[in-house]
């Protein structure tokens, strides 16, 4: 990263004071996201679902996007803590990058621990400076949140994996040189969730990807992906066939811990543009924001966004520090109060805009549907309290 070390300097500590290093990326990133700023570049983009390729390319060159990766593979040596505060930052810009949930959070966390020295010397430098992007699959369309249910299988032929089965709502991978597919050992018969993952390229032959009609203002597309026998080599597969299930979930708190910051990331956005407007806007002589009841619906969404922050930053703690069960519980709790202070600093911004909030010019109509993503995806808040109602409170399973 351009005159920034990423490495040794970065340790997570047991509070949530930061290190002289993470408030100086804090600042670089900061830097970065105001040249790529929502309603000049964002916004555009995203009414022509264009990619936000430039943004990547600035942020790999800068070593942001590798910052969780290991230094033996060009990344910073630091965690997830660092990774969510890039994508926080630049989200607070209103630039987040969803590709950073995916790519180096997930998929690079995958492979960083579960891969063979060839899988990680192959696409962790590439990953950690954005040359290469992994998309991940594991959603379908009849397992929806029952990961148990997946049906996408891989069986043995020689020593090759024949992949059959079908993703849906996997994103960008118009942009992405492989996916990191979830499937089934074929012998997986008992119901039990036995995933084994899978690195697969983009130009496979047999490998379909269709494009997702979405009713919402987005610069990534969501596509429909298609196995129709796909056959890929043994060195495809990351970790072992059967014993996949922690390498799962390895990536599966990154992802929300990420998306709980890209949630907060959107909220102080929101904030900043309506206290902004706030103190500019006076009605018979007044600003706007002198009134309590514009000021008091502002301030609770200031105490909403950094109480989510905290929660956030408690997941990355524990995850880091080799946690699993504990950042679990934190992730979940993160991405549900973040993406649920999101959406309400949105729709408050809107308001304290009165009619200006929903033009053109401010786009914060635009960015509340992208905000709504949060409440379900990458899993719904139902889901979530099921998980705290099950795991945190002790009560029965309903499902």
């Amino acid at each position: 990263m351009s005159g920034l070390s990423v490495k040794s300097g970065f340790s997570v500590k047991s509070g949530f004071v930061e290190t002289d290093e993470q408030k100086e990326l804090r600042a670089a990133v900061s830097k970065l996201g105001a040249r790529f700023d929502y309603v000049d570049y964002v916004l555009p983009r995203s009414r022509q679902n264009q990619p936000l390729t430039e943004l990547w390319a600035e942020a790999g060159k800068h070593g942001f996007l590798g910052v969780n990766l290991p230094e033996e593979y060009g990344g910073g040596g630091a965690g997830i803590y660092e990774l969510a505060l890039v994508q926080e930052e630049l989200a607070a810009h209103g630039a987040g990058l969803l590709l950073i949930v995916v790519s180096p959070a997930i998929c690079g966390t995958v492979i960083g621990k579960f891969g063979t020295e060839e899988q990680k010397q192959k696409w962790l430098p590439s990953l950690a400076d954005g040359s290469s992007i992994m998309a991940f699959g594991i959603t379908e369309a009849d397992a929806g949140s029952n990961s148990h249910h997946i049906t996408t299988t891989a069986r043995r032929d020689g020593a090759d994996w024949i992949l059959h089965g079908s993703k849906i709502f996997i994103s960008g991978v118009d942009q992405a040189d492989a996916v990191l597919v979830v499937a089934r050992t074929e012998d997986s018969k008992t119901g039990k969730l036995k995933p084994a993952l899978f690195i697969v390229p983009t130009d496979a032959p047999n490998f379909v990807k269709q494009p997702m009609e979405m009713d919402i203002l987005e610069p990534d597309t969501q596509f429909t992906l298609f196995f129709d026998d796909v056959r890929l080599p043994a060195e495809a597969l990351v970790g072992e066939p059967d014993a996949a299930l922690a390498q799962l979930f390895a990536g599966l708190n990154p992802e929300r811990i990420l998306g709980a910051a890209m949630a907060v990331g959107m909220g102080r956005y929101a904030l900043d543009a309506a206290t902004a407007f706030a103190k500019e806007r006076a009605v018979w002589k007044t600003p706007i924001g002198a009134h309590q009841g514009i000021s008091h619906p502002l301030a609770q969404v200031k105490i909403e966004l950094e109480l989510a922050k905290l929660m956030m930053q408690k997941a990355a703690v524990l995850y880091d520090s080799g946690d699993d069960s504990g950042a679990a519980e934190a992730a979940n709790m993160a991405k549900y109060a973040a993406a649920e202070a999101s959406i309400k600093a949105l729709d408050q911004a809107i308001q304290t805009h009165g009619g200006a909030g929903l033009t053109k010019e401010y786009g914060l109509a635009a960015m509340l549907g992208a905000a709504r993503i949060a409440r379900v995806a990458p899993v719904s808040r139902e889901m979530i309290l099921n998980f705290v109602a099950q795991h945190s409170l002790g009560l029965p399973r309903s499902y």
